[in-house]
């Protein structure tokens, strides 16, 4: 996965994530500051030059890339926002006359920019189902295969490993989206995928604060690709951005692990409330997702999906839970949810909420919880 001093292997994706990527020597920082330039001193062949011009290449983001490359088992690009990331591969991968097949159920702009551009570039765009992306039902001359597991926001899980075997039986690329699972609990790469695209805006950074995706792969040519298409568009993150991302990513273990563990109790008491009528949560042993969360996750995140019999109720909850703020978006610190129906661009029931668990302690999340679920039956 990679190494601290020279040596000393690193097996576990939470130590990688504190001592990969920073420079180790007499005087020097833990994490050194970002580096803000446009221009490097730059002599001879520019071919030659690591860093040349600032829109090509930055410190900053090596010593990001090199800790995530290490988490995902490849290498990897930092980009500006995950959809910068999702764009990224998407246009450098597909040609015009390709298939590309992509969740119905997944990521509303990814399905979004795919129809708006794609389409118009002579790209056929096929959508199917997370939960229905089994070998019966793939459409043939597939080029890309997308797919997003857990899907978001329903939380469908499909098998990357079978999926991936099937779909280079055909001669395509595979790519998974691993926002929501996150490369500490989720290794697509491993699984068989060519690509995996994040969106480190999410739980990578986790304190919703900056933006910033990343694009992962094993394929040389892959990421050639990738970081040509940020030099050329000019879609480049800031070298703040990057380093608050690398500071966030160091604790990501520590957070995931809490936020898991209390996903977890939060299923659990929103699965016995009368006041939800159905639960998503891959951990709990009734989901449609138990068994490949078991065996695909190294857990089952910390997203939960809850339904309440209309749109009125599931708006009570959220006004009446004081530790649950309303908001779109996931992974921070903070507990957050939201009405997804809200965005008319899912198929969700009306009364349909995605949480992100936070960091609170969980005696008091639960018990808040609890009284705004009592409220909403009372």
């Amino acid at each position: 996965m990679g190494e601290g001093r020279p040596g000393r292997e690193i097996v576990k994706k939470s130590t990688a994530a504190l001592h990969v990527g920073l420079e180790i020597g007499q005087e020097l920082p833990f994490a050194a500051g970002p580096v803000f330039a446009s221009a490097y001193h730059l002599s001879g062949d520019p071919a030659q030059a690591t860093y040349a011009y600032a829109r090509s290449s930055n410190p900053s983001w090596a010593s990001l890339e090199e800790v995530l490359g290490a988490l995902e088992g490849g290498r990897a690009r930092v980009f500006p926002s995950g959809m910068a990331a999702i764009a990224a591969v998407l246009t450098s991968l597909l040609e015009p006359g390709d298939r590309l097949v992509l969740p119905s159920d997944g990521y509303s702009i990814t399905r979004q920019f795919a129809h708006t551009y794609l389409d118009r570039w002579g790209v056929d765009v096929v959508e199917i189902p997370t939960a229905g992306a089994d070998l019966s039902v793939l459409p043939e001359g597939i080029d890309l295969l997308w797919l997003e597991t857990p899907s978001n926001p329903m939380l469908d899980l499909c098998d990357i490993e079978v999926l991936a075997t099937r779909a280079h039986d055909e001669g395509a690329l595979v790519v998974v989206d691993n926002t929501t699972a996150t490369p500490y609990l989720q290794s697509p790469l491993e699984l068989g995928a060519d690509v995996s695209v994040s969106s480190d805006t999410k739980a990578v950074n986790g304190h919703s604060d900056v933006l910033m995706g990343h694009v992962a792969s094993r394929c040389d040519e892959i990421l050639e690709g990738v970081a040509l298409w940020r030099t050329l568009n000019g879609a480049i993150p800031g070298p703040m951005e990057t380093w608050l991302v690398h500071r966030g990513l160091m604790t990501m273990g520590v957070r995931v692990d809490r936020q898991v563990a209390t996903a977890g109790r939060v299923a659990e008491l929103l699965a016995e409330h009368p006041a939800v009528t159905a639960v998503r949560y891959p951990g709990l042993v009734g989901d449609p997702s138990y068994a490949l969360a078991r065996r695909q996750m190294s857990a089952p995140g910390f997203l939960v999906g809850f339904t309440f019999e209309d749109a009125a109720a599931a708006e009570r909850f959220l006004s009446e839970a004081s530790l649950v703020y309303d908001a779109t978006s996931f992974g921070g610190i903070h507990t957050t949810a939201e009405r997804r129906a809200r965005w008319g661009t899912d198929e969700v029931p009306e009364g349909f909420i995605r949480m992100s668990v936070g960091l609170e302690d969980p005696a008091d999340l639960l018990a808040d919880i609890s009284l705004a679920l009592d409220r909403v039956s009372g």
